[in-house]
């Protein structure tokens, strides 16, 4: 059987996401998730950095929305918030992205990011501008 969303797992990745140690786990219109390590992205007393939460949210949805209007559409963040719950000092950081509601033209889907014993992290949303394909 072939992947539809095989297209979106070659581009994927970025030298950011290179640089931030992402990883890539599952990718469906359905649900997208990921993981960086906590090492180098630690703020300066050690903890998970803030920023790299909601860099792993909007990076997991993106993919999501990209997911939902296939390569010749176009998905773009254009509201991103972020509840930091606690953090973390070691391990990794992963993320589940899940669609909120998916419209014609705007998208939310909902980031909650975990350590790895489970706990809550982050909670995030994030809005996608959607351009479908013509005629799709």
């Amino acid at each position: 059987m072939t992947d539809p969303d095989a297209w979106l797992r070659e581009v994927a990745l970025t030298e950011l996401d290179a640089k931030m140690g992402l990883e890539v786990l599952a990718i469906s219109r359905d649900e997208v998730v990921g993981r960086v390590p906590v090492a180098g992205n630690t703020q300066p007393f050690g903890l998970l950095n803030g920023g790299v939460s909601a860099y792993l949210a909007e990076t997991l949805a993106s993919l999501a929305a990209m997911a939902e209007v296939g390569p010749d559409g176009i998905a773009a963040g254009v509201d991103l918030n972020a509840t930091h719950h606690t953090s973390a000092r070691s391990g990794w950081a992963t993320g589940v992205a899940r669609p909120l509601r998916v419209g014609r033209s705007l998208a939310s889907y909902e980031v909650v990011v975990s350590d790895d014993a489970g706990e809550r992290l982050c909670t995030a949303r994030l809005t996608v501008f959607l351009r479908r394909p013509r005629g799709a």
